[in-house]
């Protein structure tokens, strides 16, 4: 059976309503290699056309790009029914991790060196499918144009296809459309945090035909433990005989025809159950009740 599909911002591009955030499979506490890989050959399996990662998921600067890499192994060294041309991997850049720390760092030049970086660590034979700022500008160090001058580079050398951003808002996705065109916004929505529908983000997505690609779905690590305790969650997944994951991630869709969840997984029945949540739909009573309903 295929599963939903939407299309990437403005183009033919199809991919699924779901996708599988690779995090998990590349930072402290990841799986090992073999592991990581059998999770996503399973991805592939079930249909899923999206797979998000960075070239920051990785221990520290020395493991850098480690995601991207086990990406391309794991499309290299599948043998099932997916055709793997059909995948979109979507990588980020601007992100450095000095001794394991998250840092921001939106130099044009690096940026230059970071693209080139991630294109050689997904193959090197095709553009990357859709490449993201994985932050906004934390000071005025940079410009907008001055950071996507590089990425605008990048794209006349066929180094990226398309292009997103991430953690941005209304007023930086409209200046970043002056200087290229963008198909994806990636910001963090889930139960806990979901700004995005308020600040006018969603919206603005909407109206002008971006994907919308929602990370930390379950709210991280943390929370994702106490989601499974939540009365609410657990009497709605009785009654619709899933998860308290699956009704998040149904609540998340309900939200937008351009909302695309990007759950993590770091095990195969964890990717398993999330695309139960594509058969899920939600009536708007209970979807009312998760929207008041007080999260903690």
């Amino acid at each position: 059976m295929e599963l939903p599909t939407i299309n990437l911002g403005h183009t033919n591009v199809k991919m699924t309503r779901i996708g599988l955030g690779s995090m998990p499979l590349s930072i402290n506490g990841r799986p090992t290699r073999e592991e990581a890989i059998n999770v996503i050959h399973r991805t592939l399996d079930l249909g899923i056309t999206l797979i998000d990662t960075a070239d920051a998921y990785c221990l520290d600067e020395n493991d850098k790009n480690y995601g991207e890499v086990l990406i391309y192994q794991a499309l290299q060294t599948y043998q099932g029914s997916a055709n793997i041309n059909n995948i979109i991997i979507a990588t980020k850049g601007g992100i450095i991790r000095p001794g394991g720390a998250w840092e921001t760092d939106l130099n044009p030049s690096r940026l230059r060196q970071a693209i080139r970086k991630s294109y050689e660590s997904l193959g090197g034979q095709k553009p990357i499918p859709l490449w993201q700022i994985h932050n906004s500008p934390q000071d005025n160090k940079y410009t907008l144009k001055e950071i996507f001058q590089p990425i605008c580079e990048a794209i006349e050398l066929k180094l990226i296809q398309y292009v997103g951003v991430s953690n941005f808002t209304v007023e930086q996705i409209k200046e970043v459309q002056t200087y290229v065109k963008i198909q994806s916004v990636q910001n963090v929505f889930n139960i806990f945090y979901h700004d995005s529908e308020n600040n006018g983000v969603l919206k603005y997505c909407e109206d002008n035909n971006l994907t919308f690609i929602a990370y930390s779905p379950m709210g991280g690590r943390r929370k994702h433990k106490k989601l499974k305790q939540d009365k609410l969650l657990l009497n709605l997944g009785e009654k619709y005989h899933c998860s308290p994951y699956c009704i998040i991630l149904a609540w998340i869709l309900s939200k937008s025809k351009c909302i695309v969840p990007i759950p993590g997984a770091s095990k195969i029945t964890s990717i398993e159950d999330s695309v139960k949540a594509l058969y899920i739909h939600l009536d708007q009573n209970d979807i009312e009740l998760i929207n008041n309903h007080k999260f903690t």
